[in-house]
């Protein structure tokens, strides 16, 4: 019997889990199964072709809320196509209404609900054998004309289930995909959008197996380690261990977690940012709203005050990345009030926000409350909220014009310098600049049409310009320096018109040869000659202190708190969350790791008067070291 287990992934880089694990439990007894991925964007005709040529008896499907569209499509065709072959698909998108699949496509033969390896192996034996699949716990099935659901299979003892991580087949991608990776599965919480909140408890692999697991993809070549656990740090001893073991066995490898940030203490904080080293890790922290009635609703327990603590004393490291997430729609939040969810959040500055649209996933809480909160959503997957109770769709497709530009002007990271200036200097709120930004981009019909790197320069100065922005002057210049610095090459060219005069040019460049010394003691060591400054350096005068207004934009806007107040809230004998911290912007004048700024409302201040004080030969040099990133100096003039 030829089993294939395959997947639709997002995208190429991606890996699937699922059906690692579902061979490396199998293949001890049917030596002949095959792991073949694809993803979304392949021709369906291109993946119905490749499966037919296999000539395979069974095949299975791993379905998830991305995919379920697409391996639909699939299944219809290679039941056209190869009428004998056997259809089992699995997965969170399928498990929870298994009827309902079966229902809507002719050509699924079983569906796998839950955990997937003991029942999808009892159900080949059964392909194999007796076809008895009314002892497959935790299938569903035909017969005749009557779809049978079976009774659910008991959770499986993780350390019973062998790797799916030693494949030799996947050695040689291994650096150039994500490796995903679970330690643990299930979740301690119980919120109602989530598909996770429907398995109570969590159950761990042992961590000597993990550690093994871990350091044989390290040491053959693993890149970027992605952790499935849906709260990695619930265990605090555990993901210390781990923590520790990453840091003293990485090698490069950079690893991704899901935390929960209001539950990690002190101790671990002060860990993490005295231990590890810069880059390796990346968390993933879903905040999703700060309004407390919403969290409430949804059986969401959240500090959002321990919760900002914990992001600001990690930003403060400078060691982690964060990612943090939203959601609109949720029960009671309307525009307003996800305008200061959104705000609330943004003014920790993480160096990814994620603003996602609630989705009433089949199995979940909410889902069955849909009627009460009056939502109207997509028939099908991925089943996004049209409107609410308190959110009409005008507010929802405004909301995705700010997603669209803060995914372009923020989370790209190609205007660091220029977004930070006009949140903090020039727009009331964070919110208010991605809003009208993204209202002006949509009124121009620039969602239609592609964008090159220097489009999004353009298109950013027309509204600055069109909304009549005080002090043009400086933004441009920081536009300017965003630009050179998004290259890893001296770029051909510029979107601005070039206005230094060409014999100053030469009398800089000169100057530089001449004195690298009063640059960086880097340059002087590296003793280039002006023709091999002409080659690597870009030059531009801005008319104002560069320096300062880098200053005004440092550091840190949010107050982190302190390890007294916390034990206080912890000894607190009722335990209630409080309500969300006021923060806002500021403007600081010390260096990042100096200062926690502490101020009440998130709105913008003036600029610093130094600011206007002289002007800056900005210089801008390429290719001079391993990073092959853009480095710069400044000189005042």
């Amino acid at each position: 019997m030829k089993i294939i287990l395959t997947t639709l992934n997002a995208k190429y880089i991606h890996t699937s889990l699922a059906i690692r694990l579902l061979k490396a439990y199998s293949e001890h007894e049917f030596n002949d199964i095959h792991l073949v991925e694809y993803t979304i964007k392949d021709p369906v005709m291109n993946i119905v072709s490749d499966l037919f040529q296999k000539r395979p008896d069974v095949i299975g499907f791993s379905c998830y809320i991305w995919n379920i569209e697409e391996t639909l499509k699939l299944i219809g065709i290679l039941k056209q196509v190869m009428p004998e072959v056997t259809i089992v698909l699995g997965g969170p998108e399928v498990s929870y209404e298994p009827l309902h699949w079966m229902k809507r496509e002719a050509g699924i033969d079983f569906i796998v609900n839950g955990d997937g390896e003991e029942t999808f192996h009892h159900l080949l034996q059964e392909l194999r054998d007796d076809r008895k699949f009314h002892f497959v716990y935790g299938a569903a099935y035909r017969k005749g004309e009557e779809i049978i659901v079976n009774p659910p299979r008991p959770k499986s003892d993780l350390n019973t289930l062998p790797t799916p991580h030693r494949f030799p087949e996947d050695i040689p991608d291994l650096s150039k995909r994500i490796v995903y990776f679970e330690t643990s599965r299930g979740c301690p919480f119980n919120c109602q959008f989530c598909l996770s909140s429907i398995e109570v408890g969590v159950r761990y692999y042992d961590i000597e197996r993990v550690k093994s697991d871990l350091l044989y993809l390290i040491e053959n070549g693993a890149k970027i380690i992605k952790f499935l656990d849906r709260t990695f740090n619930i265990n605090r001893n555990y993901a210390m261990e781990m923590f520790q073991f990453l840091i003293d066995n990485h090698q490069g490898c950079v690893f991704q977690f899901e935390i929960t940030a209001d539950i990690m203490r002190p101790e671990v904080l002060d860990f993490l940012s005295n231990n590890a080293p810069p880059g390796i890790f990346r968390f993933e922290i879903g905040v999703q709203s700060t309004n407390d009635e919403t969290n409430e609703l949804v059986k969401r327990r959240q500090n959002f005050k321990k919760l900002s603590r914990t992001v600001m004393k990690i930003k403060e490291s400078r060691n982690i990345d964060q990612h943090l997430d939203l959601i609109a729609g949720l029960p009671m939040e309307d525009y307003t009030t996800f305008r200061k969810t959104f705000n609330d959040v943004f003014v920790m500055e993480p160096e990814e926000l994620q603003l996602g649209f609630l989705k009433m996933l089949r199995g979940t809480g909410l889902r069955a409350q849909a009627a009460k909160y009056e939502y109207t959503y997509m028939e099908h997957a991925p089943y996004e909220i049209l409107s609410s109770h308190m959110m009409t769709f005008s507010d929802i497709i405004r909301l995705k014009r700010l997603e669209d530009v803060l995914e372009k002007y923020w989370n790209s990271h190609r205007m660091d310098h220029t977004a930070k200036y006009l949140i903090r200097h020039v727009f009331d709120s964070p919110f208010d600049f991605f809003q009208e930004f993204g209202d002006y981009w949509e009124e121009r019909g620039w969602q239609k049409i592609g964008h090159q790197l220097e489009d999004l320069f353009i298109r950013l100065q027309s509204f600055l310009i069109d909304r009549g922005t005080p002090s043009m002057d400086i933004i441009t210049g920081l536009m300017k320096l965003d630009y050179f610095l998004g290259h890893k090459y001296k770029p051909r060219k510029i979107w601005w018109d070039f206005v230094l005069d060409k014999s100053d040019w030469s009398s800089y460049l000169r100057d530089i040869a001449a004195n690298p010394g009063q640059i960086s003691a880097q340059l002087a060591e590296a003793g280039l000659s002006e023709r091999e400054l002409q080659k690597y350096t870009v030059l531009e005068v801005l008319p104002f202190s560069l320096e300062a207004v880098l200053e005004s934009i440092s550091g840190l806007r949010a107050d982190g708190g302190s390890e007294e107040e916390e034990e206080e809230e912890d000894n607190a004998v009722d335990g209630a969350v409080p309500s969300p911290e006021s923060l806002i912007l500021g403007v600081t004048e010390r260096s990042l790791e100096e200062s926690v700024q502490t101020t009440s409302s998130a709105v913008a201040v003036a600029e610093p008067t130094s600011v206007r004080e002289g002007r800056t030969l900005l210089i801008v040099m390429y290719q001079q070291n391993e990073s092959q990133r853009a480095q710069y100096y400044t000189l005042p003039l």
